[in-house]
């Protein structure tokens, strides 16, 4: 397998709600997103240590015994052509699979679920799905990537075969209740829309992103409401 994992979180009982997860982290990025906080996985991944997937498989076999799912998530994990066979590997131990992707690799979103190889899919939309909010998102020219975003939503919003939700982090600068407005407007009849405040967990892309101060849930509020002005407010959560 030339996938290798860079990060290993033995146990969560946040990132897949209503699950107890570890959570492994693969290394690359097709984005930039200047508020991101794993910097050294999207840019310097050659600098982490390998996390073989024998001790991932020999702790939940020995010690996983709360372990009901694995969480994927990085960096970028469709970007690696072997994630099926990663994925693979943890449905034969009877666990269940989440995949967090940010959609540009519909191609492989769309091979995991028709081979039954994940579970969940949550999905991140940076901001209105035109390029020059996108590519101030994503940090990188999104002209390429937003067609190839729009067919994950679009197999998503149709699939009965896989769990999911849509899901945007709110900036503070960066997003604007009307953007949340917008999103909502390109996803109308998804399943389960997620709004998330930004937090700096560790130094990010852009440094300046570093200092920002999290939105509070009463500065949250209007994003939420807009979005469900579109969605519905049972279509529509936060998680602060």
């Amino acid at each position: 397998m030339r996938l290798r994992l860079k990060g290993f979180m033995d146990l969560s009982l946040v990132d897949w709600d209503g699950h107890v997860v570890c959570v492994l982290f693969t290394p690359g990025c097709n984005f930039r997103c200047p508020f991101c906080y794993n910097t050294d996985l999207v840019l310097r991944p050659h600098e982490l240590p390998d996390v073989p997937l024998q001790k991932v498989i020999d702790y939940l076999e020995n010690d996983g015994w709360a372990i009901d799912g694995v969480a994927i998530t990085g960096g970028e994990p469709t970007l690696w052509p072997d994630l099926p066979e990663l994925c693979a590997v943890f449905k034969e131990m009877g666990l269940g699979v989440k995949l967090d992707t940010n959609g540009t690799s519909p191609e492989m979103l769309e091979r995991l679920v028709g081979s039954r190889l994940v579970d969940y899919v949550a999905m991140d939309v940076k901001a209105p799905l035109v390029p020059e909010k996108y590519s101030v998102a994503c940090g990188v020219d999104a002209r390429s990537f937003l067609p190839k975003v729009r067919r994950s939503i679009a197999f998503l919003l149709r699939s009965n075969s896989v769990d999911y939700e849509l899901r945007t982090t709110v900036v503070p600068g960066l997003h604007e209740p009307s953007d949340i407005r917008a999103i909502c407007e390109a996803i109308r009849g998804c399943k389960r829309y997620v709004l998330q405040a930004f937090k700096p967990l560790g130094p990010t892309i852009d440094p300046s992103f570093s200092s920002l101060k999290p939105l509070t849930e009463e500065e949250l509020k209007p994003f939420f409401e807009e979005a469900i002005k579109v969605l519905g407010q049972e279509k529509v959560s936060l998680r602060a």
